[in-house]
């Protein structure tokens, strides 16, 4: 055994380097395993968020928003343009230069906070051991008081879409288009596909979003989704529901779509085809077949409220655990887990863990829904204010969308936030910060918020709640 240490990390994701950096912050000899190698051929940290994931797609998603505004909205502002054009290779470069940054800052702080970071394959023995294969092949084995899985996620595939990276991509793939597709098929109308779909719409692609649920988006509050299928639906997403993909046929430079819905079955040609139907967690060769730590049918690791796995000293994080797949439950996941191994009783509030679509408008929720609510026979008082009332997005000429605010009728504690508008992943943050302090509707009605802001939308849909708003008519409390 060639070192030792207290804290061994494999994966470098948003779990894995924040759980080493804070496990190294903490006084404990730490170590992360990081195999991915991004487009340089080195080894690159942040896992799929920084390489391939939410750090570049926001990327394309800024720079398709400025070309839509700059070819259709600027002229209500007084401004005129010549023609407007998108140069998609610099567009994706700039992307990349990004990510550069990022991984390498990333690197910059497992060195500053004293990390050993191992290149190569991470797979736990028994005893919390755990064997490390370099990028050259050779093999060396580490010793620890505590190891922490954080391998994270991987695209789904779907036997009727085979994937090849050049006409029908995964999430990866659509990253690196080289040129707009005049007509880009879409496989899933999850939190992917609409941001993909969407980056290339502003940009000129008829897109089409095959979704095999009859429902969209429903995980969100209803009345958010029906809004937001309206409004992306204006922007130019086709999106169809129910429609289950049955095969698909690649021809050239196209691919052709076969797939079923109430209309029965149809067919349609794309020159790029995204599935993007989920993703699932990268636990192949992760574990030795006597490591000891248990997994379910689907190669999620079963962990407690702590993140503890059925072997002592041993943790996971992340997407190869229970709950939704998302960066910033990761990272807290890491933090969690690295105070409890220094002796820390810390723990997650699970209850309020923030999802956020980047389409624009944004759609954004905490908490629960008011269908989920009803359905547990919760009776609740619900506010919403919408931005076409605001002066702030009236001034911006960003008013699609509304603030949703849902209070339990006994106590007014606000039990869920929902948001579709300007800057809504920051409206439902501070509806969270509020809700992890128990905040009733009327605390948040009785701060002063500064005027103009899209924040005010929060302030009126909470004093709404219970009929107090005061810049639209209130509606009788039910």
């Amino acid at each position: 055994m060639s070192q030792k240490f207290d804290v061994v990390v494999i994966g470098a994701g948003p779990g894995g380097y924040v759980a080493a950096i804070r496990a190294a912050q903490l006084g404990l000899k730490t170590a992360c395993i990081e195999k991915y190698q991004g487009k340089e051929g080195k080894t690159a940290l942040g896992g799929t968020c920084l390489n391939v994931g939410c750090i570049p797609s926001k990327a394309l998603l800024d720079s398709s928003y400025k070309f839509h505004e700059a070819h259709e909205s600027f002229k209500v502002h007084g401004i005129s343009t010549g023609e407007v054009a998108m140069d998609v290779p610099t567009m994706v470069a700039r992307k990349d230069q990004i990510v550069k940054n990022l991984t390498g800052g990333v690197a910059g702080l497992m060195k500053a906070n004293g990390v050993t970071v191992f290149e190569g394959h991470g797979k736990l023995l028994s005893g919390k051991q755990v064997e490390v294969t370099g990028l050259d092949g050779n093999t060396q084995v580490l010793g620890a008081e505590n190891v922490i899985l954080a391998s994270g996620s991987k695209p789904v595939d779907i036997p009727p879409a085979p994937v090849d990276q050049k006409i029908i991509v995964d999430s990866t793939g659509a990253l690196d288009f080289q040129s707009v597709p005049a007509k880009l098929g879409v496989i899933g109308a999850g939190v992917i596909g609409l941001e993909l779909g969407s980056v290339w719409a502003r940009l000129g692609a008829e897109v089409t979003v095959l979704e095999a649920m009859d429902k969209f988006l429903p995980a969100a509050d209803e009345q958010i989704s029906k809004e937001a299928f309206k409004v992306l639906s204006k922007q130019g997403l086709k999106i169809l529901l129910g429609a289950r993909v049955t095969g698909s046929e690649v021809k050239g430079d196209q691919v052709t779509v076969n797939f079923t819905n109430a209309e029965g079955e149809q067919q349609q040609t794309f020159d790029k085809l995204i599935v993007a139907v989920g993703r699932r967690p990268v636990t192949t060769d992760l574990l030795a077949a006597d490591a000891g730590v248990d997994m379910d049918e689907r190669g999620f690791i079963f962990v407690d409220d702590y993140c503890a796995t059925s072997v002592p000293g041993v943790y996971a994080i992340g997407d190869v655990v229970r709950g939704a797949m998302l960066a910033h439950k990761a990272s807290e996941e890491g933090v969690m887990v690295a105070e409890r191994i220094a002796g820390h009783k810390s723990q997650m509030n699970y209850d309020l863990v923030p999802s956020v679509i980047y389409t624009h408008p944004e759609i954004a929720w905490v908490g629960k829904t008011e269908q989920a609510l009803k359905g547990e026979g919760v009776e609740i008082n619900v506010g919403t204010f919408p931005f076409a009332a605001s002066g702030r997005a009236m001034a911006a000429n960003d008013t699609a969308g509304l603030v949703k605010v849902i209070a339990d009728a006994k106590t007014d504690r606000v039990l869920g936030v929902h948001v579709m508008g300007p800057a809504a992943a920051e409206l439902v943050q501070q509806g969270a910060i509020g809700m992890e302090f128990g905040t009733s509707a009327e605390d948040l009605g009785m701060m002063v918020f500064s005027h103009p802001t899209m924040s005010e939308a929060l302030h009126e849909a909470a004093l709404a709640v219970n009929g107090h708003a005061i810049h639209i008519a209130n509606r009788k409390k039910r």
